[in-house]
């Protein structure tokens, strides 16, 4: 019998769930919401009935499972898979790892999300196999990744790889969730690239095809991809600050590959061809040259196969 692996990506929204092979081919894939109410305590028990009904509708039984891999939104403390805090699940302190065993009897393995969609994207996407990694998602907030000899970089208390946290703009910057002022997040997020165009929209009496419509982040790449100047302006300025902070990234790790995914990366060759240039303009000339800049292939699946190559680490498969 072959067995399989529980790749699990926990989102505020939704819940992403599925079953994938040792290999990391996806036999089967779904979705729950994700209960929030009572700061999330009815979560773990949702996913594990949510396991035995999508496996008992299969026809199978949980021998079939070795593991299971979960990515939440939060750092991760490694040893004992405890969340140290996700705000949109209203968790602090939260024993992942010990709850989710306890209810469903299976061995599972906890990290970040944007760590388990690096891990995705290595093992089965853009990654090709890399084992030297960098990762950034560029979505309502901006999330990172790093990989370094095939491992996950968690650091001393899980908050290893936050890309989006690095200070782009030391004063004066526009203020971040996180609480400081100037990250890289409230500059490159889709959040970030609305924000900029609005200011120079509202500061520059141009035309552009921004006026008169919604201000998102996939109009202002429409809008540069056709020659648009006050648009083509956001891009440079956005793609500037996120290839110098990939750059600086580089820097200390030297990575083949660095994976762009999220929302925003649906802009395409703009979005890798503008951040290249910058990239190469501020990374060391060494690590520019071994450095490859590419979207990320995945989609929405790269979380459950990062979370299936956690589990498929635990179970040593």
């Amino acid at each position: 019998m072959q067995q399989w692996l529980a790749g699990i990506d926990l989102g505020g929204t939704t819940i992403k769930m599925a079953f994938v092979t040792t290999s990391g081919d996806i036999v089967h894939k779904w979705e729950i919401p994700t209960n929030i109410s009572n700061h999330g305590e009815h979560i773990v028990a949702d996913i594990a009935r949510s396991l035995d009904e999508t496996l008992a509708a299969l026809g199978e039984t949980k021998e079939r499972l070795l593991a299971i891999g979960i990515g939440a939104p939060g750092p991760v403390e490694e040893e004992t898979g405890m969340l140290y805090e996700a705000v949109n699940l209203g968790w602090t302190n939260y024993p992942l790892k010990q709850q989710l065993e306890a209810a469903t009897a299976l061995p599972v393995a906890v990290d970040n999300d944007a760590n388990i969609a690096a891990l995705g994207e290595m093992w089965k996407g853009a990654g090709g196999g890399a084992r030297h990694l960098l990762f950034v998602t560029l979505g309502t907030g901006v999330g990172g990744g790093v990989i370094a000899n095939g491992a996950i970089v968690r650091g001393t208390n899980g908050a290893g790889g936050e890309i989006g946290h690095m200070a782009m703009i030391a004063d004066g910057g526009a203020p971040c969730n996180c609480g400081k002022t100037g990250c890289l997040e409230t500059i490159a997020s889709a959040t970030g690239i609305v924000r900029i165009a609005n200011e120079k929209l509202m500061g520059d009496e141009r035309p552009s095809a921004l006026r008169g419509g919604e201000v998102t982040a996939k109009a202002v790449f429409d809008a540069a991809k056709a020659g648009d100047a006050l648009a083509l302006e956001v891009v440079d300025e956005v793609t500037r600050c996120l290839g110098l902070a990939l750059a600086n990234a580089a820097n200390v790790t030297n990575p083949e590959k660095i994976v762009i995914g999220g929302g925003v990366s649906k802009a395409g060759d703009i979005l890798v061809k503008h951040v290249a240039v910058h990239f190469r303009r501020f990374a060391f000339p060494r690590v520019a040259a071994g450095a490859e800049i590419a979207l990320a292939t995945l989609g929405n699946d790269a979380g459950v196969i990062g979370g299936a190559w956690l589990a498929k680490a635990l179970a040593g498969a």
